[in-house]
Parts: C-alpha cells; structure tokens; sequence
C-alpha cells in the first residue's frame, strides 16, 4: 500500500475495522476490493452501521464472498430494505482471485476482511488480507509488545 492509498483510507468519512483480526492472524497479503451493494447497504455504511466481526472471505465459481459481514438495516428503508448478514460479492481481478484461490490451498491460509471504506468517488471498498492464523505463543508475544509499548508511552509522558 503506497502512501496515497493511506491518506486515503485515513481521510475517508467511514472506517470500520476488524480489530480482532491482527490479534488471530498475520497478514501475507493484502487486497483492495470493490463491494457489490444493494442502495439501502451502502446508505448504512455510510452512517457507519456495519461490523467486520467473525466474518471471512470465500471463493465460489471463481468469484469471491464475504460472508458474516453485518450490515445494520438502514433506518427509513421500507420494504426495500436488506437482509443484514447475507453473502456480498467482492470486486477483484481474475488474475487475484487465481492467486488468492492457489494460496489458500495450503493449510492455515484464509481470507480475512480488514477495513471498509468509502472512496473519493462515494463508493465502498474492502481491504482484505490473505493471513496466517497465529499460535497461541504468538498471540501472546502480541500482547507483552502491545503492553511494552504502552508502558514506554506511559514513561515517554511522565518523562515530557
């Protein structure tokens, strides 16, 4: 990710993260793909009603899923209004879904949402990893670097 993909995603207007992800898995990879929405999906992402939580990516007939992404029924929908944990299909390269298809093969591999978001062009996008589920130790040695760093935050501003 270059630098004006990152001023991009911190100056857009919604970011909802899958916090719970960089505490189960390492990220090998990482995708920026475009999400199929019905009018009523994306005016609740708008509003920032969505949530990444226990939700994954599939690869189906050479099309890739997200399934178990929340998506909170937008207020003042009617009748149109949309089921909020259906499967939503992601837009991503054939040549990506190959090699993402090919990597997961191996054991340990899957797909993980990250980070949703609108773009300057108004429309939702998903930042997916390929990733590497963590061991116990590892998760652990996340959280002692995690409390390591608020320690010397803690020291940095009794110090100031």
């Amino acid at each position: 990710m270059n630098k004006e993909e990152e001023l991009l995603r911190k100056k857009s207007p919604v970011s909802i993260r899958n916090k719970k992800a960089s505490f189960e898995y390492f990220f090998v990879e990482t995708y920026t793909a475009g999400m199929v929405l019905t009018g009523t999906e994306i005016k609740s992402i708008r509003l920032g009603k969505a949530s990444l939580v226990d939700s994954y990516c599939y690869i189906n007939n050479g099309e890739i899923w997200v399934k178990g992404m929340h998506i909170a029924p937008y207020f003042f929908g009617s009748y149109n209004n949309h089921e909020a944990r259906r499967d939503r299909k992601l837009l991503l390269n054939k040549r990506e879904i190959r090699r993402l298809r090919e990597a997961i093969k191996q054991v340990g591999f899957t797909i993980i949402p990250i980070l949703v978001f609108i773009d300057d062009h108004g429309r939702a996008k998903m930042d997916i990893a390929l990733a590497k589920g963590k061991k116990m130790f590892d998760k652990r040695q996340t959280l002692k670097e995690k409390e390591d760093r608020r320690s010397m935050d803690r020291a940095r501003k009794n110090y100031d």
